[in-house]
């Protein structure tokens, strides 16, 4: 019996051991640095998920009879017309581009990557100033034909959104269905025709749903663009979920009715996530066994050819060139009288937020990145995923789920500093820049994961596993080894995270301290007051530095194909 009890203390002591063991080995530092960075954005998620599952029956009566109706109708025509838009443009493009040989086809490539660079909202209040009535246009118009008669049609409408947005994202779609086109040659249509298919039948029938999965993962990401869309749609006075969030919280200071809308939003785009993922699981890729051959393109007959050069040059100059013009047009019209040291602090709070954003989310790029690499087990990789989901958070969904946590947090902070050292405040969290950095941080950590990932993912486990012979382990092998050869990725992941930060308008709208404008903030109060030509000076810095990753993004989607 005492031999008995002796094993059972033992083997307790030994089950104990074993799990404690586990334990410090799951919880190390790295694991806890990617549970942090994860549990930020999970924080969001959980508080706009229990709004809606805990309503306010007031506020859901008067949504549900005054303001969803017009809010579904509106953003399912806006999600339906941008879709059919962008497909038509991209596919079209990127099959003329990709398969097709043309004039002009060789500058037409890279060129149409260039309305990536104009924000939305930018190209918004450049298509009102030109086309509104008493825009240049109408006026240019009356003026030659006093007598015509003739109305255009209004540009602020559901129309004129669409067609806005439309130029303004279908170069996603494009990108991706002309990888896909460019993959096919000429080998799938010639094989279609051989079986008795017309040119037409061959193209539908064939390479096209061929490329499918491409065109199906871009058009996923214009949906997800349009659904989060702020800044567009509320130049255009167009009602959406977002415009609506915005309106409720600042408008009718309600944060409850913006966490309502805000829950309906994220369940909306949760479920454009699980198409896009279940599309993509279905996406395959094959090798012919020809990858070093030049591609085999379709010489177009000379009409063809002109009337694709034609098409290709149409809209370039709606999407990218008449816009650039007229902003800089106005820009020169009042640069003297608009320009001042006002700017520079513009310029100066913009590059401060982009520049700390940037290099904050890489931090956190890198923690994930690593721990990944040093636990590749199911559990780091939930809590990869879970760091990475703030992608899917529109701006103001974001805004509104992290001050709510805040606003409480801080209510908290400053009634155990008034009870226990007599400390009187009337806030400590909000309103400072701490909120825009962790919103900054959980919106765009996918943007600096994926680079570093990338980058690490090329590093050989037999690298590491030397360097670990040699005493080099954890943090010494992260910055000794792992840093220098991560050097393409960080610089990718800075730049990348540098624009979109600078580009990003209802977060810094919605969060920002008192007095700290930025650029686009300043496109949007402007624009918003009609002052198209005062606006131009801001955004054209913005579209400026726009360009920085869609040069990147050319020169890296050349070079693969090169490869």
């Amino acid at each position: 019996m005492p031999q008995t009890k002796a094993l059972q203390r033992q083997r307790v002591r030994s089950l104990g051991g074993f799990s404690m063991r586990k334990l410090t080995q799951f919880l190390d530092g790295w694991r806890l640095g990617a549970s942090g960075v994860a549990f930020l954005v999970a924080v969001p998620l959980l508080v706009i998920f229990s709004s809606f599952f805990r309503p306010t029956q007031g506020i859901w009566d008067h949504l549900i009879e005054n303001v969803l109706p017009g809010l579904f109708a509106n953003t399912a025509w806006l999600v339906l017309g941008v879709s059919l838009g962008t497909l038509f443009l991209g596919v079209a493009l990127g099959w003329l581009t990709g398969s097709c040989d043309f004039p002009g086809r060789k500058m037409f490539s890279w060129a149409m990557l260039l309305p990536l660079a104009m924000p939305t909202y930018v190209l918004a209040f450049i298509y009102l100033g030109l086309f509104d009535f008493v825009g240049p246009v109408q006026t240019g118009f009356r003026a030659l034909f006093p007598q015509s008669g003739f109305r255009f049609p209004d540009i602020r409408s559901t129309g004129g959104v669409i067609l806005v947005m439309t130029l303004a994202l279908y170069p996603y779609v494009y990108l991706l269905s002309r990888s896909a086109f460019m993959t096919q040659g000429k080998s799938s249509m010639e094989a279609a025709r051989s079986l008795g298919l017309s040119p037409t039948g061959a193209f539908f029938k064939v390479c096209l749903p061929m490329a499918r999965p491409w065109i199906a993962g871009g058009l996923m990401l214009v949906i997800m663009d349009t659904l989060a869309d702020f800044g567009a749609v509320s130049i255009f006075n167009f009602d959406t979920f977002t415009t609506a969030i915005y309106k409720s919280w600042f408008g009718f200071f309600s944060l409850t009715a913006a966490a309502q809308l805000s829950s309906i939003l994220v369940f909306i785009v949760l479920v454009v996530i699980l198409l896009e993922q279940r599309l993509r699981t279905r996406m395959r890729y094959t090798d012919a066994g020809k990858s070093g051959l030049r591609i085999d393109r379709f010489q177009l007959s000379r009409g063809l050819g002109w009337a694709a050069f034609a098409f290709s040059l149409v809209v370039l100059l709606a999407g990218f060139i008449v816009p650039c013009t007229q902003l800089v047009l106005w820009t020169i019209e009042i640069f003297d009288l608009e320009f001042g040291s006002r700017y520079f602090s513009l310029v100066g709070r913009t590059f401060f937020l982009a520049s700390t954003a940037a290099l904050v989310t890489c931090f956190g790029a890198i923690i994930l990145t690593y721990t990944k690499r040093r636990h590749p087990d199911p559990c780091t990789s939930g809590l990869t995923r879970l760091a990475t989901l703030g992608y899917a958070l529109p701006g103001p969904v974001l805004a509104v789920g992290i001050f709510i946590p805040v606003a409480k947090l801080d209510n908290l902070l400053i009634g155990l500093l008034q009870s226990a050292f007599g400390y009187e405040a009337s806030s400590l969290l909000q309103g400072t820049i701490v909120i825009m950095f962790t919103a900054y941080l959980i919106r765009f950590m996918t943007t600096g994961f994926n680079p570093v990932d990338s980058a690490m993912q090329r590093i050989t486990p037999s690298i590491d596993e030397a360097s670990n012979l040699m005493g080099v382990k954890g943090f010494a092998l992260l910055r000794s080894v792992h840093m220098p050869m991560l050097k393409n990725g960080l610089l990718t992941a800075l730049t990348l995270v540098f624009v979109e930060v600078m580009k990003e308008m209802p977060i810094t709208l919605m969060t920002r301290p008192f007095g700290w404008d930025t650029l686009a903030v300043k496109i949007f109060e402007l624009s918003s007051e009609g002052e198209w030509e005062r606006s131009a000076l801001p955004a054209v810095a913005l579209v400026l530095v726009g360009l920085v990753p869609v040069i990147f993004l050319t020169h890296h989607s050349e070079k693969q194909h090169r490869k």
